[in-house]
């Protein structure tokens, strides 16, 4: 069993002040093994508060970031491809065929992108792609101004095995919700 925070579009501190405080006491060092952030960090002062929280960071370039990082990875954990990349390059954003071609091109079991601060999960294919949203609840310039803030959202993947448990950590008036999602690798259809 590995224990994955996926987490990005913060936005710190551009459009947000800090993560929400019940979700700093969630991500407490030393339970989670590997975090994987989708870009748009934007500080290095967050970024080296993210490597506090495991043993691992993988991170990727978001379109704000002002540190150095790839534009895409693919890493092996625990017998999964991981694809990561920020989601501004996906042509339309989020874009379901999109996604799928990614997915595809990086040969990733699980692709993890962002970019537009909305927790989404669906498989494509035989594969899982994952969007853990904004963790700050940042706005989204592609958003109207009429349309509600996004929820502040973070995953928490575990594998095992075969086995995808999916976490989906949202902070709902002023409360933090978790959604549990089943995934076998290789499925065509969620368990």
């Amino acid at each position: 069993m590995v224990l994955v925070l996926c987490i990005g579009d913060l936005h710190i501190p551009h459009r947000a002040a800090d993560l929400p405080a019940k979700f700093k006491e969630l991500l407490k060092p030393g339970k989670i093994h590997t975090t994987i952030c989708v870009g748009n960090v934007c500080s290095k002062v967050f970024l080296d508060y993210l490597r506090t929280i495991s043993g691992e960071l993988h991170v990727v370039a978001g379109d704000f970031d002002e540190f150095p990082a790839p534009e895409q990875l693919v890493v092996d954990i625990a017998g999964f491809k991981v694809g990561v990349c920020h989601g501004h390059q996906i042509i339309p954003w989020s874009d379901p065929d999109a996604v799928s071609l990614l997915q595809r091109q990086m040969g990733a079991d699980i692709l993890v992108t962002g970019n537009t601060h909305r927790f989404e999960a669906r498989k494509a294919g035989p594969c899982l792609a994952l969007n853990p949203g904004s963790a700050t609840g940042a706005y989204h310039v592609a958003c109207p101004p009429s349309s509600p803030p996004p929820t502040p959202s973070f995953v928490l993947m575990d594998l095992d095995g075969s086995k995808v448990t999916v976490y989906v950590y949202q902070l709902v008036e002023g409360e933090v919700r978790v959604e549990k999602i089943d995934y076998a690798k290789g499925a065509t259809q969620p368990v």
